[in-house]
């Protein structure tokens, strides 16, 4: 690999955690980590793995697909995000056959309402 190409990478690195860090501070504040497990600059790739208060977490899924769509937004370079908390099913599994909601969506589902606390971010 060549300095420019290793540079390239830390600074993507570098980019993606600086990410996590400005909108997603609650993740540390409630206990939690986020941490980048690969990355691959030429695939457009990265795995992020939420430990910590976030293994369990109920509104850890949320955060989550937050992640997922922001990161790719923000960071030109980054076209898909991987993320799980490592409690099975890949975060983005919902075995408990829910889906996060967020605020100002619709759900095409009339039965279930989603009365319970909104995500602060």
């Amino acid at each position: 690999m060549s300095t420019d190409a290793a540079g390239g990478d830390d600074d993507l690195k570098e980019r993606v955690t600086n990410f996590l860090r400005r909108n997603f501070p609650q993740i540390q504040m409630h206990g939690g980590s986020a941490a980048i497990q690969h990355l691959d600059r030429e695939s457009g790739e990265v795995s992020i793995q939420l430990g910590g208060a976030c293994s369990g977490c109920g509104i850890s899924p949320m955060t989550i697909q937050a992640i997922k769509s922001r990161m790719v937004k923000e960071i030109p370079e980054i076209e898909t995000v991987h993320a799980d908390t490592g409690m099975g099913g890949g975060g983005g599994g919902h075995e408990d056959g829910m889906s996060p909601s967020f605020p100002g969506e619709t759900s095409d589902d009339e039965s279930s309402s989603d009365e319970g606390p909104q995500a602060p971010f």
